[in-house]
């Protein structure tokens, strides 16, 4: 009986529905606690469907996805789930757009994502839009890739079960103090009117808050004596303030601000609002009405000129700006184009000669610079215009320099001589203390929230997490000192930010997701209901016939922490009033899992969602249930440039898998750059990379067509043992780099470095002898199997066409200590070196050589590396023992110009190498090449010993090094 006719042409999509077909029938992929081997769990970020997935998603997925497949070959039982994220108001603002008509929201679901107008009508509500996304591109694109995920566990945060297992958990916070309800600056979306997280952001994401002083300066407006503050980051500065600036065609107001009334622009007037103050807007001001007025300095009680300057940006802070010339390189340089500018002084009634009395007035010394260090800096970097791109980089030098060095001068009095870095929140608090300071909060950037609206720093009533309790932040710090991370150099990032974190607002007005459990005006913020997730996997597709009713406090604290409560994290008491007998079932299934071996993530949820993983696991989990690893992921170019799917610039994995195959875009993706690291997908080296597939597949077809003899092993020649010492070096290096996720060295290794060796291989021998053919079937086989991780329906249909089952099934190969020889390795290492040299002097030479003779070097030549093998590579050591040969004392300078050059040899060999070395016959070893170096040169080969009364026309024997041969053409 025969089976199906055997697939001899490559054509990814036929065999890869085959593949999927298979797998899905089996249920391949769903693990369960009773399967053999090591339990391994495996998460990557659930996706966010607000809209479709493009090539730097399927880059994401797909790291995962090879280390679930490496670990499975390893014999491990994994678990490698995934849900759905739709928590939040990305998605609800994505549909009122949609619903709204939008132009550019219809070109992203249209034009980008492909998306049927007579199907925009689904995407009309929120889980519906979701919906869409999930089935018609996620699922579909991870299917299509071939990721083995056990889909039974799949979940949207927006169910109902999931949300009692959040409640849960902020019941659980609360009860522990780690959630409180109070004032505190959040990011504020001013259209949607709710705080947003970076989660939320469509700019901004890296922005942070900073805190500015306000020096309120006194102004006369209208016959009103009023405060017009002025923002700093340097409030030390302000007895250097000689001037001051607005911008002329900005809106400024008159507002009654906590019961004084502050002249300040519109947008500040707002900005203030919302950071919890009082705020009327009483008047609208004419900025002309002010500039050319004084107003005075309330620290030295002096009277400064306010200027037009076009460069004030009314939307920073207050719109209203103090100028330092003395210290600010930017101050100094707009000072003297004002002192330039008389024409526009006049404009605005300013006598052009008042503004060029005005001088720098220094405030602090600094080692390096003058009484004036703005104008040192400007003048040293040639700088004379405030358009200069320099000015920036200068500006902060400067900065930097006086924050650390700069002591104040006398004028300072208490404060005089120290250190601004010392000092500064000192000076700040005191002259707050008398009411000349205020605060205000501004972002480092522009932020945008995803639904177009401006995002501003605001202080609102809301319930927070404190990570900045020092309990919870020791207990996290823990958790990061067992951490595997990959790369190792996040640690430190993961302490950093564990170490800056502060309070963080969980909650939203509206969206998707948890209502609040005590407050169901409120839901649970994206980033702070996708933190313990992963122990939701392990019994997800266990609950339908739960009833969510009984998934209450005591369901959960069973499921963790058991009957009594005695698994609790150290230090914690839990008390299980009922126990409940199906979480008792359940919780089998969670400790077989439970902690997850490794997250992969993106490197830029560092500082958010990967570490406040690491907190919510430290404080609701006992320590053998924390994270064990976590390994991050670079960002994705297309063709250089970063992907954007508002502007459509983006490859769709549909597109990419039906021109290229599946295996192709999984091998690019993993080979083009570690994990770690941004990869750049380019058309044209992808294309290359399908090539490559289909070459290996033709070459795999006419190895698997090859008919070996039984006997054929016993056929075995030096260069088939080489080519296998090669493959158990490379099972090696191949198993190494993926326990360490470096994908990219793995697979270059299994399928570029090692089509070189093939390369030389099939120079060096007959392929048709018996023993070769053995070799290139084992070799073949070994291959498939390191490579099935990677592509694994070309690896899975050619290892079941050699071996009659899948690579997926063959395991992952262990070094065979039979064919592992360094010797071996060396031996040929030095008759490809010989190859090398011999063609390079016929290149350089332009010859065509009849006869090539080889030198082999002189025993005393051996003696002297075997002598810095001995004692390391010292030449003065070397030395000193070789000169206990009397022959090598009379060879002199000879003897220590070799002794040189073997040390560096040496340096470069490890110990194991070297000591193959010693035992390698080098004559033996090109005699034995002889007739293979005949045949690449199409010459006569002779070779000689140095010392053996050479045939030696040309005087090249005594150039003979160890294992360089001197080389002599005719």
């Amino acid at each position: 009986m025969t089976g199906p006719p055997r697939t001899t042409e490559y054509e990814p999509g036929e065999l890869e529905r085959k593949w999927r077909t298979r797998w899905e029938e089996q249920g391949r992929y769903e693990a369960d606690p009773e399967d053999d081997g090591e339990p391994t769990f495996i998460t990557v970020p659930y996706p966010y469907p607000s809209g479709g997935m493009h090539i730097g998603h399927v880059r994401t997925f797909t790291v995962p996805d090879v280390y679930a497949r490496y670990r499975r070959l390893q014999g491990d039982n994994v678990l490698f789930p995934l849900g759905w994220h739709v928590t939040g108001t990305p998605i609800v603002g994505a549909v009122e757009r949609l619903k709204e008509g939008e132009e550019e929201q219809l070109s992203v679901l249209q034009d980008t994502y492909n998306v049927p107008e007579d199907e925009l009508q689904e995407l009309e509500t929120p889980m519906g839009y979701a919906r869409y996304f999930i089935e018609n591109h996620y699922k579909k694109g991870f299917e299509q890739l071939g990721l083995s995920i056990d889909w039974r566990r799949e979940f949207t945060t927006n169910d109902e079960r999931y949300s009692k297992f959040i409640t849960w958990q902020y019941e659980t916070l609360k009860e522990r103090g780690l959630l409180e309800k109070g004032l505190n600056p959040v990011n504020y979306c001013t259209n949607e009117q709710q705080p947003v997280t970076t989660h939320d952001l469509l700019e901004g994401e890296d922005a942070e808050y900073q805190e500015f002083t306000l020096v309120k300066f006194g102004a006369e407006i209208g016959g009103e004596d009023v405060v017009a503050p002025m923002a700093t980051l340097r409030p030390e500065t302000v007895r250097g303030v000689t001037n001051a600036y607005l911008n002329p065609d900005a809106e400024y107001v008159l507002a009654e601000v906590d019961g004084e009334t502050w002249f300040v622009s519109k947008d500040a007037a707002e900005k203030f609002d919302l950071q919890a103050r009082e705020v009327e807007v009483l008047e609208e001001v004419d900025p002309a009405d002010v500039i050319g007025e004084t107003a005075e300095n309330p620290v030295t009680g002096d009277e400064v000129l306010i200027l037009p300057a076009d460069f004030v940006d009314a939307d920073n802070a207050t719109g209203v700006v103090m100028s330092v010339p003395a210290h600010s390189p930017d101050d100094y340089v707009a000072l003297q184009e004002a002192k330039a500018d008389d024409e526009r002084m006049r404009e605005y009634g300013i006598d052009p000669e008042a503004v060029a009395a005005i001088e720098p007035v220094p405030i602090l010394k600094i080692e390096g610079y003058g009484e004036i260090p703005a104008r040192d800096a400007v003048q040293s970097a040639g700088i004379d215009s405030s358009d200069d791109p320099q000015l920036e980089d200068v500006t902060a030098g400067l900065y930097q320099d006086e924050f650390h060095s700069g002591r104040l001068l006398a004028s300072y009095g208490e404060f005089a001589g120290e250190v601004i870095e010392d000092v500064r929140e000192r000076f700040r608090e005191h002259y707050s203390e008398q009411a000349l300071f205020d605060t205000m909060y501004e972002f480092t950037e522009e932020v945008v929230c995803r639904c177009g609206g401006d995002v501003e720093v605001a202080q609102k009533e809301t319930w927070f997490l404190r990570y900045s309790d020092q309990e919870w932040s020791r207990k996290a710090h823990e958790v990061v000192d067992q951490l595997e991370a990959i790369p190792k150099s996040t640690a430190d990032q993961y302490d950093h930010t564990i170490d800056w974190l502060e309070e963080w607002p969980c909650i939203r007005n509206y969206g998707l997701g948890t209502r609040l459990p005590w407050d169901d005006e409120f839901v649970i913020e994206p980033l702070s209901d996708s933190t313990i997730y992963m122990a939701y996997y392990t019994i997800a597709h266990r609950l339908e016939d739960v009833p969510p009713e009984e998934m209450d406090r005591d369901f959960f604290d069973t499921l963790f922490y058991g009957p009594d409560g005695g698994d609790a994290p150290a230090g914690v008491e839990v008390d299980v009033e009922e126990p409940s007998e199906t979480a008792l079932e359940l919780r089998e299934e969670w400790e077989h899992w439970y902690p997850v071996d490794f997250r992969c993530s993106g490197n830029d949820l560092i500082q958010n969602h990967l570490t406040f993983y690491l907190f919510h696991h430290a404080e609701l989990f006992d320590r053998d249930n924390w994270p064990q690893g976590i390994t991050v992921m670079g960002m994705g170019l297309l063709e250089g440039k970063k992907m954007s799917s508002s502007k459509g610039h983006v490859v769709l994995p549909d597109e990419a898998i039906g021109e290229y195959g599946a295996d192709t875009v999984r091998f690019f993706l993993l080979n083009s750059s570690e994990p770690w690291q941004d990869f750049d997908w380019r058309a044209d080296q992808v294309a290359t990379t399908r090539d490559q597939l289909e070459r290996f597949w033709t070459r795999a077809q006419d190895v698997i067509e090859t008919d070996v003899p039984d006997d054929a092993r016993d056929d075995l020649k030096h260069i088939d043992r080489w080519l296998l010492a090669k493959l158990q070096a490379t099972i090696r290096e191949a198993t190494e780099s993926m326990e360490r996720f470096e994908t990219r060295s793995a697979s270059q290794a299994v399928f570029y470095q090692f089509d070189e060796h093939l390369t030389w291989y099939r120079r060096r021998t007959d392929t048709d002898r018996p023993g070769a053919k053995w070799t290139l079937r084992e070799v073949l086989g070994t291959r498939l199997r390191l490579l099935a991780p990677f592509a694994p329906f070309m690896t899975n249909e050619l290892h079941e066409q050699l071996e009659g089952e899948a690579a997926e099934d063959a395991g992952w190969p262990e070094p065979n200590p039979e064919f592992e020889s360094i010797r071996t390795e060396v031996e040929e290492r030095l008759v490809a070196d010989v190859t090398d040299d011999v063609a390079d002097i016929v290149e350089v030479t332009d010859t065509d050589p009849e006869t090539i003779r080889l030198y082999v070097a002189a025993d005393w030549k051996h003696t002297v590396f075997e002598e810095v093998v001995d004692t390391g590579p010292d030449v003065g050591a070397v030395m000193g023992n070789v000169m206990q040969y009397e022959s090598l004392r009379r060879k002199g300078d000879a003897v220590n110009d070799l002794a040189q050059g073997m040390v560096r040899l040496v340096r470069e060999r490890d110990d194991e190498t070297l000591q193959a070395m010693l035992g390698i016959d080098e004559q033996s070893v090109y005699e034995s090449a002889r007739s293979f170096l005949a045949r690449e040169f199409d010459a006569e080969v002779e070779i000689y010993a140095e010392d053996g009364d050479p045939h030696d026309p040309a005087g090249k024997a005594g150039q003979a090094e160890p294992f360089r041969p001197a080389v002599h053409l005719e």
